[in-house]
């Protein structure tokens, strides 16, 4: 299993929010470009770009994505505000390896469906989950469908993945729920990446046993508590 570095952009800085709140950064840092460097000179393999902006409605950052992979060649998968097949190929043309899709396809399972098809292999499901349920629109509201119903529509799909963060363990820095993340990649049709809580290798290696693909670190890796470019088998689990 992958372990992925999250850098996600807001206001074209890199954050770290805790719970996808705006304004509970507890990471601020000037220049998203030197920070996906700095990763990949610690030997990340792949990485985790989110567009905040682009989520809210700001101006996106698909230009600074762009630079990213243009100046490292590492594959990335870039999310955030994704609601459009014309956005999906916007960012597979500036070089994603994947794009995640969230709110607009659990809201709407038929236009994932069409993307998936147009897309195959390149789509990421994200379908975040809080007390249970699906959590959609920044993990304010909880969706109409539940976590079952969605591997219904989604079985046969060629999605690349879904991403899994668990919202109620995400920022925390106490770890992951082990039983949740190892009952959702059970029951999940498609592979899975998980994210929320990794704070330890422990942690990685509990991901991994359980069947994850890859696991998307965020806090815990800029705040120091985590250092897979330590471990024996660099980023990996």
């Amino acid at each position: 299993m992958r372990v992925i570095p999250a850098v996600d952009v807001l206001d074209h800085q890199v954050v770290q929010l805790v719970g996808g709140v705006p304004g509970s950064q507890q990471v601020v840092m000037p220049d998203p470009v030197k920070v996906a460097g700095d990763w990949i000179d610690k030997g990340a393999g792949y990485l985790h770009l989110v567009d905040l902006d682009g989520a809210f409605g700001k101006e996106d950052n698909v230009p600074v994505f762009k630079r990213i992979i243009e100046e490292y060649g590492v594959p990335v998968e870039i999310g955030g505000g994704v609601r459009t097949r014309d956005k999906v190929e916007e960012l597979v043309s500036a070089g994603a390896d994947r794009v995640i899709v969230g709110t607009k396809a659990v809201k709407d399972p038929d236009w994932l469906e069409e993307v998936a098809f147009e897309f195959p292999g390149r789509i990421v499901l994200s379908m975040d989950t809080k007390g249970g349920r699906i959590a959609i629109k920044g993990w304010q509201e909880a969706a109409e469908l539940s976590v079952e119903d969605m591997f219904e529509r989604i079985r046969g799909l060629p999605l690349a993945a879904v991403l899994n963060t668990n919202v109620d363990v995400e920022g925390q820095r106490k770890g992951i729920d082990a039983c949740q993340a190892s009952d959702f990649i059970r029951r999940c049709p498609c592979a899975v990446i998980a994210s929320g809580g990794l704070t330890s290798e422990e942690d990685a290696r509990a991901l991994s046993d359980a069947g994850a693909e890859g696991a998307v670190v965020g806090l815990a890796l800029y705040t120091g508590m985590v250092r897979p470019w330590e471990w024996g088998t660099p980023w990996k689990a």
